[in-house]
């Protein structure tokens, strides 16, 4: 039986849209590997002083990948991760005369998001776990070699200062997820959630593309500005995907803060290195805009700097450790809500002791 998305043509697709850094041939890619390694050891201690949690996996694994390494991380851990769904969305359309170009399609789609996604990410952590694969390929930070040289090369960062601090903030996302206990299991269970309520209905789906081509006419973009996801998800998809949205601006507001502490007088230049990234995230044009926009990339990055404030605005109430009371139950995250009104769940969730250091 065929699967509902043709992995390999995907794989293809998104390693012709990535094309090739021309420094990934330098001899100064020879350097990333023991950079990298040193960097991820010295960063996960780093990020255990400075928020108390450490990895009940053991230590850390740092990884340098090229953009079709990465391409076939991400596709191994999509298949994963849909598995249910593209059985689900196989059975509906097996016997009818869309199932072959429904395949093509989702790869075309898939391919060419993550083609583009591959020439932008730097660094990534690879939390989903399976019994079927190698331990060996799991539980890894991945490091985006040729990105990371080309960025360092265009802006002029130093190398060793630049490496550290994008190890912190993959190192800060691998101890929320294994050093408080439930995390990692939340997570995935809000995500399965997702893919459990989706109904592969072709009728949903047209409407959503004729809604979007109508607000398009008009000039509007309020259905897109969340994503795609958005755009076709039913009611009880939209109660979990604010779920998740509260909990992705939680962690990566949670990632920039620590990124910007956990160096201290090792990483000088962390404040230019955020505001060049930042810069680079928010001013994107053409192409990039247009990717960014179908991808609900936008409405990502302002929930980030949301989920940045939130920490601030409870630190500044509660002191350095107001976090600690999150990790100490998953009935204290905060909604996306709560996110954006800090406030309001300060009023919910009492102070607890901080995790011990």
């Amino acid at each position: 039986m065929s699967d509902a998305v043709d992995w390999a043509l995907a794989a293809r697709i998104a390693k012709r849209v990535a094309g090739q850094e021309p420094l990934a041939e330098s001899y100064l890619y020879h350097s990333l590997e023991p950079d990298f390694a040193e960097a991820t050891v010295k960063a996960e201690e780093l990020v255990a002083l400075e928020t108390g949690l450490r990895s009940l996996d053991g230590p850390a694994r740092g990884r340098v990948i090229d953009r079709g390494d990465w391409i076939d991380a991400n596709i191994r851990s999509f298949q994963r991760l849909l598995r249910p769904l593209t059985e689900s969305l196989t059975e509906k359309l097996a016997d009818g005369p869309m199932s072959k170009a429904s395949e093509r399609l989702g790869a075309v789609q898939l391919g060419s998001i993550l083609g583009w996604m591959s020439r932008r990410v730097l660094g990534q952590y690879d939390l989903l776990l399976t019994e079927d694969e190698d331990p060996q390929d799991q539980d890894l930070v991945y490091y985006v070699g040729p990105n990371v040289l080309a960025l360092e090369k265009r802006f002029a960062f130093p190398p060793g200062e630049f490496r550290l601090w994008l190890a912190v903030h993959e190192l800060t996302h691998r101890a929320q997820f294994t050093g408080v206990p439930w995390m990692r299991e939340h997570f995935i269970g809000l995500v399965s959630q997702t893919l459990d309520a989706i109904d592969p209905d072709p009728d949903r789906i047209m409407t959503g593309v004729k809604k979007l081509i109508k607000e398009r006419r008009e000039g509007e973009t309020s259905s897109i500005d969340g994503g795609l996801a958005l755009l076709f998800a039913s009611d009880a998809q939209r109660a979990v995907l604010d779920q998740i949205s509260g909990l992705m601006s939680l962690l990566e507001g949670h990632g920039d803060v620590i990124m910007g502490r956990a160096g201290g007088a090792e990483i000088p230049s962390s404040d230019r290195f955020h505001r060049v990234l930042h810069q680079r995230r928010t001013t994107a044009t053409g192409v990039a805009r247009i990717m960014q926009k179908l991808m609900g990339l936008d409405a990502k990055l302002a929930q980030y700097e949301q989920g940045e404030r939130f920490i601030e605005a409870i630190e500044a109430t509660r002191g350095h450790d107001a976090v600690s009371a999150i990790w100490s139950d998953k009935s204290n995250l905060p909604s996306i809500d709560e996110i954006r009104e800090p406030d309001t769940w300060m009023d919910r969730v009492p102070a607890v002791a901080p995790v011990g250091r």
